[in-house]
């Protein structure tokens, strides 16, 4: 075995404990929350389908970035659909798990694609379309699982909430991979760095003004947090039409 094999596979070695130790809490809050009825089987499916919808969000980032010349995402081995890979321990489970179990809107994020944004053919067009990837992806997503989901139930039932728990369990999977999906996508199209949607505004900018927003877009995300935690009402009345405009499509 070459250096590099056993360097390579001494990481490897190190990490497995650290992914075991993260599944088994995850594992192990959600068995107490739901024997103390804190989260139910509904909230479950949810947090559930999240991870694959906020993976495959990150992957087609680093798709569409080596499309446009650069390979930053694939040279650090992240375009695969190994979850692990893709796991952010604060945003990815954290988080997520304390809005659920609060009953506050679920939010969350994957670990970032790395993308080299001098890389790409054509630096500012073509870092909007990797910023647009996420959100497409997310919304072609919901398509299929609406699609899948109308096939399966043939006719229209109930809005949100009252039918859900009535529903077979791949039937409930796809309604609620279909509900993540587009909560994803609206919500990572707000204008605000370092969301999808700022792409837009940032293309806008003229290059002078491009290094102070570099260094002032992550800043953002503190705001973004404060809007989530602190102002759940306006989140949920938001995600709410989202969902209503969504089951009206599907149903």
């Amino acid at each position: 075995m070459s250096t590099g094999a056993r360097w390579r596979s001494l990481k490897s070695n190190q990490r497995l404990p650290t992914y075991i130790v993260i599944a088994a809490v995850v594992v192990g809050v959600a068995v107490l929350a739901l024997r103390h009825h804190v989260l139910n089987e509904q909230t479950l499916i949810f947090l559930v389908v999240f991870v694959p919808a906020v993976m495959l969000h990150e992957v087609s980032h680093g798709v569409v970035a080596l499309w446009c010349g650069d390979d930053t995402a694939k040279r650090a081995g992240r375009l695969t659909l190994n979850p692990v890979k893709h796991i952010d321990p604060f945003g990815s489970i954290v988080v997520p798990v304390v809005l659920a179990l609060t009953g506050a809107p679920v939010f969350g994020w994957a670990k970032p694609v790395p993308v080299a944004i001098n890389r790409l053919r054509h630096p500012r067009n073509d870092s909007v379309l990797v910023s647009l990837a996420g959100p497409a992806t997310n919304i072609i997503l919901a398509a299929i699982a609406g699609l899948g989901l109308h096939e399966l139930l043939h006719v229209w039932v109930p809005p949100y909430g009252a039918f859900v728990s009535q529903l077979a369990l791949i039937e409930q999977i796809l309604f609620y991979f279909g509900i993540v999906n587009v909560v994803l996508a609206v919500f990572n199209m707000l204008p605000i760095p370092p969301l999808d949607g700022s792409a837009l505004v940032e293309r806008l900018l003229p290059v002078s003004a491009l290094p102070a927003y570099y260094r002032m877009r992550m800043g953002f995300l503190v705001v973004v947090l404060l809007f989530v935690f602190l102002d759940q009402s306006l989140l949920s009345r938001i995600l709410g039409d989202v969902e209503n405009w969504y089951l009206n499509l599907v149903f």
